[in-house]
Parts: structure tokens; C-alpha cells; sequence
């Protein structure tokens, strides 16, 4: 079990291969990374090296090939399959550059879903989200269906969701892709917010130096090996 109580991520020649043979895609190649709790990490990388992999290995999405990636002391990669569902049900919420809101609920309805896994009484679910999406100054827009919000309305949404079930590690994957340069400051801000108050740790994929540069800590992905930079942004050609 992990000894260091300042780390809650201890992340040990990792590596996460696709295929078989001739075809095998080594997405993760060796990755050695520690977290400490309530950071603020950025990571980032060309296209296609694996920034994405590593974040779903983080947030219990996906085992490593090989290698070990504790959590808090546990290594999620023997953890049975229902631990694993526990662990991202109350451990970890998500965000993503797409939002991945169910079109046919309202608001407040994506955002009672991720209470569901937790089995939380659907009274309280209602009540829980009502109130997350008010500290989001949505409070407004609870009946609202995905299409009838501005893509920074959406996020908003998408981030009420994920801190709903009040996770320790918010993990999100290009959560300003799809936004306006003045739409993006905005969410940024939020996010870090949020992380400042709430003690998360806070994980985000990004192509933009803008935001990577806000984080404490910037991880850089590389032919599937990460290196460790502090204040300086990897300049993306």
C-alpha cells in the first residue's frame, strides 16, 4: 500500500497497449507520474499520445496492460470490476469537451443521473442537483433540455454533474474544445474555483497552453512516456 500520504495517485511503469502483434498500438510506454492530493495537474501532448488513455486509466475507466496505478493506496488495475464501479460512481467525476448530455433529459435530470449508481433516493437526487446547478448560476435553467442552453451553459451542466456526487478527483478532457475564446476563460475560472474550494484534485487534457499554463504542475506525453514541467506550457506546433 502506499506509504505517502501526500499522494494520492502513485502511477509505476504503466503501460496500456492496443492490439495484438504487428498492430499493437503502445498508447502508454513506461508512464512513472505521481499526484499529490487537492493538485492541479495539466496534461498535454501531440495528438495521438496518449493524454486521453492516461486520464481514463486515472479515473478507473481502464486497467493498464501492465505496471501498477494506485489510488489512494489501492491498485486499480486487481480491483474487481464492481470496486472499480464503486470507486467511479463516488470517487471521480468527469468532464468532456463534448459534454455528453442526454438530449432527452433536462438539466437537471442529467444531472440527477450521476446520483443514480450511488443509490441515493430519487427526493433527494432532485434536490442535490437543484441546488449544484444554482451554485453554477443555473438555476434558471433546471427544465431546460441540452439543445435550449449555449455551449457554455452545457459545460456548466456537464460540471454540476460531475461534482454532484461530490467527487475527490474531477477529471476532464479537453472541457474547453467546443467553446469561444471568452466562453472557455469563463469555464477555466470555474474549474478553478471549484478545485481552490472544494480541495479537489483537479486532472485536465488540454491542447491549450492558455490553461495549461494555470495549473500547478504541467505532465507532458511523449511517444508514451510523460515528463514533469512546472509554469512552462508545451508549445504545440
Amino acid at each position: 500500500m502506499n506509504q505517502n500520504t501526500s499522494n494520492l495517485y502513485e502511477v509505476t511503469d504503466v503501460h496500456k497497449h492496443f492490439g495484438s502483434g504487428a498492430g499493437t498500438v503502445r498508447a502508454l510506454d513506461g508512464v512513472d507520474l505521481t499526484i499529490a492530493r487537492s493538485e492541479f495537474l495539466a496534461i498535454q501532448g501531440p495528438t495521438g499520445q496518449g493524454k486521453s488513455t492516461l486520464l481514463t486509466l486515472l479515473g478507473a475507466l481502464d486497467r493498464p496492460t501492465s505496471g501498477r496505478l494506485e489510488f489512494d493506496g489501492r491498485d486499480l488495475g486487481t480491483l474487481s470490476e464492481d470496486a472499480l464501479a464503486d470507486l467511479r460512481a463516488r470517487a471521480f467525476g468527469f468532464v468532456f469537451q463534448t459534454f455528453n448530455l442526454i438530449p432527452t433529459l433536462t438539466a437537471q435530470e442529467n444531472v440527477e443521473m450521476a446520483l443514480v449508481p450511488t443509490h441515493v433516493e430519487a427526493k433527494e437526487r432532485r434536490e442535490r442537483a437543484a441546488q449544484m446547478l444554482a451554485e453554477l448560476g443555473l438555476e434558471h435553467r433546471l427544465t431546460h433540455l441540452p439543445h435550449e442552453l449555449s455551449g457554455g451553459q452545457q459545460q456548466r451542466v456537464a460540471i454540476a454533474r460531475a461534482l454532484v456526487k461530490g467527487p475527490r478527483v474531477l477529471l476532464a478532457d479537453e472541457p474547453t474544445g467546443n467553446l469561444d475564446e471568452q466562453t472557455r476563460d469563463e469555464i477555466v475560472g470555474l474549474l478553478e474555483e471549484l478545485w481552490s474550494e472544494r480541495g479537489l484534485t483537479l486532472i485536465v487534457v488540454t491542447h491549450d497552453s492558455s490553461i495549461a499554463q494555470r495549473a500547478q504542475r504541467i505532465a507532458v506525453i511523449r511517444g508514451g512516456r510523460v515528463s514533469i514541467g512546472e509554469g512552462e506550457p508545451l508549445v504545440l506546433a
